[in-house]
């Protein structure tokens, strides 16, 4: 076995050798030496100057002598090495493992903007703007007033239709108090009717009384005469006596006396119900006709006297050409009790000289609220809690109604408007839940949220001039449907999302959804009132 020194003596006997000939050579070239030339010779002493190790014999164990500074004396960076490696590889997977996961389980785009509900401050009225109360990023609640304008000439509207109101009260009362004479005067009138016809119904009576009593007065004298005859039949035998006889005589003397008597009375009550004495034949001296009270001018001239006091306050209580027994019996009609009095009362709430006041009185009410409105309507107030923008008034200016004069942001109604491509709607639905990084806040803060509804129509069908790819060349581009996103945790005191923000959702779609309607594209149907012009099955 050879020891290191022999090595290393032969090496430098090699190495003279070649040392000695590449000086010859330069000298053989005869040539001065160029920097180039002196250069490599430089690096040539440099290599023959390094003492070369031979490797190791083989099948044997390397001596320290043999072994190299990095096997020995740095042991550690082998370790370190493997080391890094491990670390590098759970950093790696820490920060890609859930990048996997994310990706694999959700869907999102980077189309996606904070909106709000927007509404408009415009007054209900012109005129001029007093004062303005608000500017620009003001923060409002509901209710708080914005903008005033001047209420002088609608305080003056408000005087005169209150003047109005004043006036049709007055004339109510006096269309009352005429309707309450009216019918009192045909109050009157319905009486004398009555009456009249009370008359006329007690002359009846008595005339039917004395045809009674003239019924039986005939038969007592018939009674008589039969007595007489009998008497007579038996006095040439003895059997009644000369006294007997003429007393019967004079028993039918009495009543033929009494029949005429009330037959004279008969035939006066007649004449005086307007009848003629005798019927004729086949009728009875008690009867008569049933429209019998035409016949007095008592009993018509009521009659016409309440048809014309009815008629003077638009009441009409029975035709014109109805008899007085109708026209009593449909004044009674009025109530299902014939009360007298709430009879008139009726009559007097449904005259049309106290319709037309009240209607006059209403009107004039109406325009009073309405006035009062319109100097109400001088003050515009915010109609939900928000911020001010797109102020473009100032005291001064005249505005007219419907104007708008700013603009008031919803702070509370706060969503997400995403623009998924068509590729990724399958599998989104109502209910999901969606994380949402808000670029303003990156992703040191996230929102949660759910889906709550899709937009029928992407954005180019929405538009004001949707494309027509009927003609020409047609290159096919992937639509984007908006889809509405509602926050869960957003609360506008502690941070405030402005609108028009970027925002990155991301939809777990693989979680089940929940929440209303949760599972499907479509809401269901408004809550709408049902009706004759709204129906639904």
């Amino acid at each position: 076995m050879e020891s290191g020194d022999d090595r290393r003596s032969e090496t430098g006997s090699e190495a003279k050798p070649r040392l000695s000939e590449a000086a010859p050579a330069e000298a053989k070239r005869g040539a001065p030496a160029t920097p180039a030339d002196r250069a490599a010779a430089a690096d040539q002493h440099a290599a023959v100057a390094i003492t070369e190790v031979p490797p190791p014999h083989r099948g044997t164990r390397p001596r320290p002598e043999d072994r190299g500074p990095t096997s020995e004396k740095h042991p550690w960076r082998k370790w370190s090495l493997l080391a890094a490696a491990v670390v590098g590889l759970a950093v790696a997977g820490y920060f890609l493992v859930p990048w996997v996961i994310l990706v694999l389980n959700t869907v999102s785009t980077d189309d996606a903007y904070v909106n709000s509900h927007v509404t408009f401050a415009a007054p209900r009225v012109g005129g001029q703007v007093e004062k303005v109360f608000v500017d620009d990023n003001y923060r409002v609640k509901k209710g708080d007033l914005l903008v005033r304008l001047d209420k002088e000439p609608y305080q003056v509207q408000v005087a005169l239709k209150q003047a109005a109101v004043e006036s049709a009260e007055a004339d109510l009362v006096a269309a009352q108090a005429q309707v309450r004479a009216q019918v009192a005067q045909a109050r009157a009138n319905r009486f004398k009717l009555e009456h009249a016809m009370e008359d006329v119904n007690t002359q009846v009576a008595n005339l039917r009384a004395n045809v009674a009593t003239l019924s039986s007065r005939r038969a007592t004298l018939e009674l008589a005469r039969a007595n007489l005859k009998r008497g007579q039949d038996l006095a040439p035998s003895g059997g009644v006596s000369k006294e007997d006889l003429d007393q019967r005589r004079q028993t039918v003397k009495v009543d033929e006396a009494a029949v005429e008597q009330a037959l004279q009375a008969v035939y006066a009550i007649r004449a005086g119900l307007g009848l003629p004495a005798d019927p004729g034949p086949g009728h009875d001296l008690a009867e008569v006709p049933p429209d019998l009270d035409q016949n007095f001018s008592s009993v018509r001239q009521a009659l016409a006297a309440l048809l014309q006091s009815a008629a003077q306050f638009g009441y009409l209580i029975t035709t014109w050409d109805a008899t007085p027994k109708q026209a009593v019996a449909d004044f009674y009609k009025q109530d299902p009790k014939g009360n007298l009095d709430r009879i008139y009362a009726h009559i007097i709430a449904n005259a049309p000289a106290i319709k037309q006041a009240e209607a006059k009185l209403l009107q004039a009410r109406s325009d009073l609220d309405q006035a009062k409105l319109n100097r109400r309507y001088c003050d515009v107030v915010s109609d939900i809690d928000g911020v001010v923008t797109s102020r473009n008034v100032n005291p001064g200016n005249y505005v007219q109604a419907g104007q708008n004069l700013m603009a008031v942001r919803s702070l509370t109604e706060i969503w997400i408007d995403c623009n998924f491509k068509e590729t990724q709607l399958a599998n989104l639905r109502i209910g999901q839940r969606v994380r949402c990084e808000v670029d303003m806040y990156g992703s040191r803060r996230e929102y949660e949220g759910r889906i709550t509804g899709f937009t029928m129509g992407t954005g180019q069908t929405l538009a004001l001039l949707p494309p027509q790819n009927a003609t020409g060349n047609f290159v096919k581009i992937v639509q984007r449907l908006p889809v509405r996103v509602e926050l869960t945790n957003y609360d506008p005191d502690k941070e405030t999302l402005f609108v028009g923000l970027s925002v990155e959702p991301y939809v777990y779609y693989k979680e089940p959804a929940t929440g209303p309607n949760a599972g499907k594209f479509l809401q269901p149907f408004a809550p709408l009132q049902t009706g004759p012009t709204n129906p639904r099955p």
